[in-house]
């Protein structure tokens, strides 16, 4: 059919991308040519594969090269960076992953895995970011992190947080806003966030710590009350949600972020031309625009000596408070 109500969100994105400023590349001048491989840790359909199709569906017109996503799905991401690490570094393969995958999985596991972030990695460009934030259930009457607070410290025994999973950055945020509070949150982990949402939708846990994006339509429409986000500053996504350290929480370690690492030892040459692919898609005038409404993000280009110190402070800046709540994990 081809009604728009029908079309796809492939299909959207290709529309939203049609503008770049780039030249029209043909099917025959792709043919022949060996496809760029992005690998993806996370199922299809969900953000960080839409994040990656965003710009699959533009780099080969940059590029002059097709450009395919592989999906290699389980254990938070580490499949693909585990592919990634196998693959050969002559830039025909990268790997598009939020910063769970690097950061949380290298702090957690540490020689467990079998890639080392440094000595297998390297990062290429930083892509877009997302405030996380932390959603109180209708039952707790919380209409703001103060009035959480409250509630908690009177309702002892119920007092808990979801989170999409253990030893990720939702599980500590959610964490260092118990400590930050001066309360008692026990943690209940799902097995990813649609499960987590509908039970703080049906009142079966009081709070969860998530995504932004996940929570804030939820919100809109009066079925539970976003307390506010753990980010320096108000969002561009939700100017009118107030961070925790607004409250009185000074919790900021919430954004996440997604970006693009190539195997080590790949030739600079090849990841510049990517990096400059990747700045001018960014660089689009339509591209903000469909980032922020269509997937919730914003754009936020690093180039590599960016993204290398980004990923240096994250670690430096997670590492303690991860040793400190004394959790363990194995493979």
């Amino acid at each position: 059919m081809n009604s728009p109500r029908f079309r796809s969100r492939r299909q959207l994105l290709l529309a939203a991308c049609a503008g770049l400023a780039a030249p029209a590349v043909s099917l025959a001048q792709l043919r022949g040519k060996p496809a760029i491989r992005i690998l993806v840790g996370l199922p299809p359909g969900g953000g960080t594969d839409a994040i990656a199709r965003y710009f699959s569906d533009s780099l080969p017109a940059l590029l002059g090269q097709s450009v395919i996503v592989e999906n290699h799905v389980g254990a938070g991401g580490r499949l693909a960076a585990d592919v990634l690490k196998s693959a050969e570094p002559d830039g025909m393969t990268y790997m598009i992953a939020p910063n769970a995958t690097p950061t949380f999985q290298t702090l957690v596991f540490g020689k467990q895995l079998k890639w080392d972030l440094w000595r297998d990695f390297t990062p290429v460009a930083g892509l877009v970011s997302y405030p996380t934030g932390m959603a109180a259930g209708m039952a707790t009457g919380a209409p703001d992190a103060g009035a959480f607070v409250r509630w908690a410290r009177a309702n002892p025994q119920q007092a808990s947080f979801g989170t999409p999973g253990l030893g990720g950055q939702n599980h500590f945020l959610g964490l260092q806003f118990a400590r930050a509070a001066g309360i008692a949150l026990s943690v209940t982990p799902y097995k990813g966030t649609p499960p987590m949402i509908t039970d703080l939708l049906g009142d079966h846990i009081p709070s969860a710590v998530t995504l932004l994006q996940d929570l804030l339509r939820h919100h809109r429409a009066g079925k539970m009350r976003l307390l506010g986000i753990f980010s320096d500053k108000r969002s561009p996504l939700a100017p009118d949600i107030p961070t925790m350290a607004e409250q009185g929480i000074p919790v900021r370690l919430g954004d996440a972020w997604t970006a693009m690492w190539a195997p080590a030892r790949t030739p600079q040459p090849e990841i510049a031309r990517v990096q400059a692919a990747l700045k001018t898609i960014l660089a689009a005038p339509q591209a903000r625009q469909t980032l922020m409404t269509r997937l919730a993000v914003v754009p936020d280009y690093l180039d590599g000596e960016q993204m290398a110190r980004r990923q240096r402070a994250e670690l430096e800046t997670w590492g303690p408070i991860i040793r400190a709540s004394g959790f363990r994990a194995e493979l």
